[in-house]
């Protein structure tokens, strides 16, 4: 293997071991946790179903036809240019100039996309809307992805690559041993993807397992954000919830590309 693409993959590992092993800050919880113990006695038991029917709703609604709506929202033939020309240049010269390239144009979508986060859900929050924004958040969080994907030169329309995205979702907003089994099975469908292997593939399922990781995340956000003016919090919690997103799926599409690159197929 390449000695520049090692050391890539090594730091990538070690970004990636630190993710999984974050541990919480215990004074922070137990000054936080009677807050938000106070705030969940609160939530109508009803609100975690209906944000999971919602979510799933607008993951479907994103798949079936939303591919063309959000594409309007940035140049697909720009990144998809920028990529074969990054891409021909690490082929005639692997170097951390030309790699660090490749992730000027993901880390570009990240901080945008989380902008746009905390305006939609802001505004939102003040005048005590929360759950008609959802589609809406959902489409962001595609967008950060697709720009992620199509930078380091992956398309997102197959069926396998969208229940790929789906895992990256999960493992972005889990924690603990949960997050660690969803990173195992985004390593190893990400993998098959790339050797063209026969993929069995539920995306039915995969929505439904995403629907109900991200209403658990969101459950008393969304709560708090149909308070009216209190709501403004939902700004903070979108773009907290986008960045984590944006930099899980950066990382592992980044080290995807690096490990084919290393195999001499990308």
């Amino acid at each position: 293997m390449n000695r520049e693409l090692k050391k890539q993959l090594k730091r990538i590992n070690k970004k990636e071991r630190k993710i999984l092993n974050r541990r919480e800050n215990r004074l922070l919880k137990a000054k936080i946790d009677p807050i938000m113990d106070k705030i969940q006695e609160k939530i109508p038991e009803k609100l975690k179903s209906t944000l999971e029917i919602v979510f799933y709703k607008g993951f479907q609604l994103v798949f079936e036809r939303g591919h063309a709506y959000i594409e309007k929202t940035y140049n697909k033939d720009r990144l998809q240019l920028e990529h074969e020309l990054n891409n021909y240049a690490l082929d005639n010269d692997i170097s951390k100039r030309n790699i660090k390239k490749l992730d000027k144009q993901a880390k570009y979508s990240k901080r945008l996309n989380s902008s746009i986060s905390v305006l939609e859900g802001g505004v939102l929050g003040i005048l005590g809307i929360g759950l008609p924004d959802i589609p809406f958040f959902i489409a962001i969080i595609m967008k950060t992805i697709y720009e992620v994907a199509l930078s380091y030169g992956y398309n997102y329309k197959s069926k396998e690559e969208k229940a790929y995205i789906l895992l990256l979702i999960c493992g972005a907003m889990s924690n603990g041993d949960r997050q660690l089994k969803f990173n195992e099975r985004i390593d190893k469908l990400g993998s098959s993807i790339d050797n063209n292997d026969d993929i069995a593939v539920n995306l039915k399922e995969k929505m439904i397992i995403t629907a109900d990781v991200l209403s658990e995340a969101m459950l008393t956000a969304k709560f708090i954000q149909g308070i009216p003016i209190l709501g403004v919090v939902g700004g903070v919690v979108n773009y907290s919830i986008i960045k984590k997103i944006g930099k899980y799926s950066s990382l592992k599409y980044k080290k995807r590309y690096l490990i084919k690159k290393a195999k001499g197929v990308f």
